[in-house]
């Protein structure tokens, strides 16, 4: 593969909803560097209409749908519905495997996923499906990857593409009844623990199960793969260099690869100079990465994908960089959905809660802000038992289910994003999240500096340490620490305030 001639895209419109209007905003550069604010929708494209589910929820908005979700072990349900019901409204998702329902050829057990689908709309959340085919009768050859305590492997291509379109019309006939309307072809293909085929295979997997997932349900939504968080880094300073942007590629990698340079022994190493940034572009790794990125944006270029479903793990402050690539790679009106939103730190990770909590509002703000429709954390709690007990990805809730710190700040976002419309916030040293509803709304901001903001009369802030002690103000005083503001005017009158 060579590191010339792949096109640029314009900003989809699905992503940049609404820019508002009156604020002097400026639409968002390669590098990102300006300062503006958005407005999105928080609930699904309807554009094949697509809802989320009306469960209930503790504010006022009650019954509303939220973009917010989280991923979790289904051994431990019990010991997580009760904090699942308070931020009912969302979305999840599970890996629905051929090679696991059909063991045998001709014989289907659909009862664990059937549980994990009833299960899901009992505490109020949406169910989105990966679609693997896994590695058994179905394929040919042996697996070479297994990942966890349920042996899962890689998938490869199916020796039967009929058989498989099959398989696929069944999954999704029987789930739509149970309010599925999202399927993901595969998982992280850019991995061979996960994909075993070439792109071309992927590409031909992907138009037979797309044909499939439209003819048993006209209404669903098909969705790529999700690249892992890893192969992101490579695309954006790729995209940079390009543009002979040859400082801020090599920054950009070192910065997203910030809590990876150095996990992975030689895989993820730091760049110093354009050869040493070419040199990881052109590792076998590298080009997998990138091929695969090409892959995902021709799918949704030629409508075989509806939604572009990414993965991030990496610091909250790489999220900016993230979209503004994104935006450059994704074909215009395509959607973006956060299936897994994580802060993964290995062997580095701080043990204080409240650093962590910070970084959990920070990312799903970011994410949210930049444009995702939907944002999905995972892991929803801590696993002592698991394969990395120095927890690298951060959990909201302990092993038992009881809420961290993390775990009430995630409800109070949830809360205030029921049925509103998110809004970027980044403004005179200012970054956040604003959520809009019925003319009122509620903002989570931190600052790098301190930075005091006027508020309009009948604000409320709160920091979120406390979330529980509100304090009327006219100002307050912005810091690494972010404080939520409820306020009686939407967020672009704060915004402008501060102009």
């Amino acid at each position: 593969m060579t590191l010339a001639g792949r096109p640029l895209w314009r900003t989809p419109a699905a992503v940049v909803l609404t820019a508002m209007t009156g604020l002097g905003v400026v639409a968002c550069t390669g590098s990102d560097t300006s300062l503006d604010s958005t407005t999105h929708a928080v609930v699904p494209s309807t554009g094949t209409g697509t809802t989320l589910p009306t469960a209930g929820g503790t504010t006022a908005a009650a019954g509303l749908p939220s973009p917010m979700g989280a991923k979790w072990d289904w051994g431990r349900f019990a010991e997580f519905s009760p904090f699942l019901r308070s931020v009912s409204g969302g979305t999840t998702y599970y890996e629905a495997v051929w090679c696991d329902i059909e063991k045998d050829r001709g014989s289907q057990d659909w009862s664990s996923l059937d549980r994990v689908a009833t299960r899901s709309r009992e505490v109020g959340v949406t169910l989105m499906l990966k679609l693997r085919v896994g590695r058994c009768w179905a394929t040919s050859g042996d697996a070479q990857h297994e990942r966890g305590s349920k042996s899962k492997t890689e998938s490869a291509m199916p020796t039967d593409l009929g058989a498989y379109k099959a398989w696929v019309r069944a999954a999704v006939a029987r789930y739509m009844k149970l309010g599925v309307r999202e399927y993901a072809v595969e998982n992280e293909i850019n991995s061979a623990s996960f994909w075993a085929g070439t792109p071309e295979q992927f590409t031909t997997l992907a138009e037979a199960a797309s044909d499939a997932i439209r003819a048993a349900d006209p209404q669903a939504l098909v969705v790529d793969a999700g690249l892992s968080s890893t192969s992101y880094g490579y695309g954006i300073a790729d995209w940079l260099l390009r543009q002979g942007r040859e400082a801020e590629a090599v920054a950009a990698y070192n910065a997203y690869y910030e809590r990876r340079i150095g996990t992975r022994g030689e895989q993820i190493v730091a760049v110093r100079t354009r050869a040493d940034l070419e040199a990881a572009l052109t590792s076998e790794q590298g080009v997998r990465n990138l091929a695969y990125l090409d892959v995902v944006r021709d799918l949704a270029a030629r409508k075989v994908t509806d939604l572009r479903q990414i993965h991030f793990y990496e610091k909250y402050s790489s999220v900016p960089q993230l979209f503004a690539y994104l935006r450059s790679h994704t074909p215009p009106g395509t959607p973006i959905q956060a299936w897994e939103v994580g802060s993964f730190d290995k062997g580095r990770a701080t043990t204080d809660d409240a650093i962590k909590s910070d970084e959990v509002l920070k990312t799903m703000s970011l994410v949210l802000a930049e444009g995702a429709q939907v944002a999905i954390w995972l892991p929803l709690a801590f696993d002592p038992g698991g394969r990395n007990g120095d927890e690298p990805r951060y959990g909201l809730l302990e092993p038992d289910g009881q809420p961290r710190q993390a775990a009430r700040i995630f409800q109070a976002m949830v809360d205030a994003s029921r049925g509103a419309r998110a809004v970027k916030i980044s403004v005179d040293g200012v970054t956040g999240v604003g959520f809009d509803r019925n003319g009122t709304s509620t903002a989570f901001v931190w600052s790098d500096r301190s930075v005091v903001v006027q508020l309009p009369d009948g604000a409320k802030v709160t920091s979120v340490k406390t979330l529980d002690k509100s304090t009327a103000a006219s100002t307050t005083t912005l810091g690494p620490a972010p404080q939520q503001l409820v306020l009686p005017v939407p967020t672009a009158t704060l915004l402008k305030e501060q102009r």
